[in-house]
């Protein structure tokens, strides 16, 4: 069974992309005509999917702006993965959800995201240690993105305190390295931090990163693929979510930003 890892390497070399688009379906923010919608959420979701997916390596769905919207968002949530899995079933679907918690209660966040939603990957938070990521850990062709550098302002107030002598991020990288489940694990690195996501890849080799910041959030694609590519010149996962999905055209906004990634690639080569 290919696991998350090897299915989004497979994708980004088909789909010659490393592009992630985030389908951030703030209902205060959907166009009228899909608000006009019975699901709105998902019609909104469907029309980005169809508009953009032959320049995406993976989409991912922040699970807040779904629960946000109670039980008809988790629905639509539910029914977006559908769609993405009968029409692109190999393409990467990643949780935004930053889970984690204790034995049974992370066992059941991973059933619910991993076995019920059907996602291949989900982002977690490692405050509480590697036993709380266990049970995502469990799940052989799944892929766990642990949180590491962030890309927000406020970010260093913790990440970068000292642990041994090194930052915080610093070590949960080198801790990640050392897991025997690693091909199961992947980090969150943030474009803001282009000095911070080279030292991870230093540490971790190969390993993906998910790299979120770019667009909305001021992140340089130049700086991020100098510092982040892999020895294969692939290894991030470039998450753009509302400069994407709220552009006048979607579809346009997708291949530019495709197009622009994999220019620099290759002045990076």
């Amino acid at each position: 069974m290919m696991n998350a890892a090897a299915k989004y390497d497979a994708r980004a070399k088909v789909a010659n992309s490393l592009l992630c688009i985030g389908l951030d379906s703030d209902l205060t923010r959907l166009p009228q005509p899909f608000l006009r919608s019975e699901r709105p959420q998902l019609a909104f979701n469907r029309h980005i999917i169809d508009a953009t997916a032959q320049y995406a390596a993976a989409f991912k769905l922040n699970i807040a702006f779904y629960e946000a919207a109670g039980a008809a968002g988790w629905q639509q949530l539910a029914q977006t993965i559908d769609y993405l899995r009968a029409r692109h079933p190999d393409i990467l679907t990643i949780c935004d959800a930053k889970r984690a918690d204790i034995g049974n209660t992370s066992a059941a966040y991973a059933s619910a995201i991993f076995e019920q939603l059907g996602f291949d990957a989900v982002t977690l938070n490692p405050y509480l240690g590697w036993d709380a990521l266990a049970p995502f850990l469990s799940y052989r062709d799944k892929a766990s993105i642990v949180l590491c550098r962030t890309s927000n302002l406020g970010c260093a107030d913790l990440q970068n305190l000292l642990v041994d002598g090194v930052p915080l991020w610093q070590a949960v990288a080198q801790q990640a390295m050392q897991r025997e489940e690693r091909d199961k694990i992947m980090l969150v690195a943030g474009a803001t931090y282009p000095r911070e996501l080279a030292q991870i890849r230093q540490i971790v080799g190969d390993m993906t990163l998910l790299v979120p910041g770019v667009g909305a959030q001021g992140g340089d694609v130049a700086a991020v693929l100098g510092a982040g590519l892999n020895s294969l010149g692939r290894g991030l996962i470039i998450n753009s979510s509302r400069s994407i999905v709220f552009a006048d055209d979607p579809a346009q906004a997708a291949a530019t930003l495709r197009d622009k990634i994999n220019a620099e690639r290759v002045h990076v080569r």
